[in-house]
């Protein structure tokens, strides 16, 4: 009999995420400033009506116009610890559309796969978390504290969501946070982290036939590109590839000269700009990278009178890490096990998630969620069916371990 209440139960979760997810991944929620409705609004208003449908208090707050975050609250009326559950709204541009075999919206279950922006990275995901939470509470089952689903806007972009959640008190007494993005399934418990600058050389305008009457950035912008290379093979010498997260990276990305006006090839010009996208690893200090290049101009400068530069921090993410031991970690890896049938295998994520900045705030995070870890913001981006309906029996067991097994799972 129990194993025939176990069947049904999740076979009528399977049934519920695969029809939540293909409803939330063909409303487009792809961020396009200017473009009326061409935000996460609607997916937002789909949700919170979702919740409100279930019995679970809703609370929506507006972070930018048009662009809400949702938070959802289940309290057990017992005290015991706080979870919090994280899925974002939103998602990255589809690119060509008429490159994609099926309807980047449509949702299509094509053998077993269901293909759409958002399926993947990270709808899917947030609809497990949602039928999750649904089946708790649909089985009556026991447990004591509270759940918080916290669905913000802007994952994509600079994380205006989460920091507005955090902001609001909304982490303040949350004792463990499962992050609900593409792992494979697999228990992350670390985090690259990021740091995003913007270097810019100036010089002096002048004509390409007469370069000694100009100063021309380039040359300087040059000079630092490669003196930042040895930086990082420094860095990756001295801390050797991380297990799960890979070496540390300093990557120039952007390089625009000039940085305003119209480039013409024989004009020297006034500044160059390139911009770096800086990953790091446990055993690296922001601060210090950040003076390591205030070094690398004080040096060139010494060579060059002509020398100028600056640089400005457009976003700083801190690496992260979470011990094994953590409860949340522990009520995790035990439900992996419990449904996967087998030992949990633990890694990284490559790049930075909400969880970062819930980190950052005290909170205990831990990574995992269905769908394969490189297919995000491709063209043809798909989730296994089967996989969705494993990650809703995760997060189902994991939800009740932590809230219930006072720590020790």
């Amino acid at each position: 009999m129990k194993s025939t209440k176990l069947h049904s139960q999740k076979t009528r979760d399977r049934e519920a995420v695969i029809s939540l997810t293909q409803e939330l991944v063909r409303i487009p929620s792809v961020y396009r400033p200017g473009v009326k409705g061409g935000n996460e609004e609607k997916v937002a208003h789909y949700v919170a009506d979702y919740l409100k449908q279930k019995g679970i208090e809703v609370h929506i707050e507006e972070v930018e116009p048009g662009r809400p975050n949702v938070i959802g609250i289940v309290d057990s009326g017992k005290p015991g610890k706080t979870l919090l559950l994280e899925g974002h709204t939103d998602v990255v541009t589809e690119g060509d559309h008429s490159a994609w075999r099926y309807d980047p919206f449509g949702a299509e279950i094509v053998e077993g796969k269901m293909y759409g922006r958002g399926t993947n990275d990270t709808k899917g995901n947030l609809a497990c978390m949602i039928t999750a939470v649904d089946s708790i509470l649909q089985d009556d089952e026991e447990f004591t504290g509270k759940i918080i689903l916290c669905i913000p806007c802007d994952e994509e972009s600079m994380m205006i969501g989460i920091k507005h959640f955090i902001k609001n008190g909304w982490a303040d007494k949350v004792d463990g946070a499962i992050i609900c993005e593409p792992e494979e399934n697999q228990v992350c418990i670390s985090q690259r982290g990021a740091m995003r600058l913007e270097l810019k050389t100036y010089g002096k305008m002048a004509h390409g036939a007469i370069s000694w009457s100009g100063i021309n950035p380039n040359w300087r912008m040059a000079r630092i590109i490669v003196e930042l290379e040895r930086l990082e093979k420094k860095e990756q010498e001295r801390l050797g590839k991380h297990p799960t997260l890979g070496w540390p990276s300093i990557t120039p990305t952007i390089l625009s000269a000039p940085v305003k006006g119209e480039a013409q090839i024989n004009v020297i010009p006034e500044q160059c700009m390139t911009t770096l996208d800086i990953r790091t690893v446990p055993g690296q200090d922001h601060e210090v990278l950040k003076q390591e290049i205030l070094e690398i101009f004080t040096r060139l400068k010494k060579d060059d009178e002509h020398f100028k530069a600056d640089f400005g921090v457009i976003e700083d993410r801190p690496w992260t890490e979470t011990d094994k031991e953590e409860a949340v970690v522990k009520a995790v890896a035990k439900a992996v096990k419990n449904v996967m049938k087998q030992e949990p295998k633990y890694n990284g994520v490559p790049g930075a998630t909400d969880g970062t900045f819930l980190h950052i705030a005290g909170v205990p995070i831990v990574t995992i969620g269905a769908g394969d870890r490189e297919i995000p913001h491709q063209i043809n981006e798909y989730v296994d069916i089967e996989e969705l309906a494993e990650t809703t029996q995760i997060y189902r067991q994991a939800c009740l371990n932590f809230l219930n097994e006072d720590g020790d799972c």
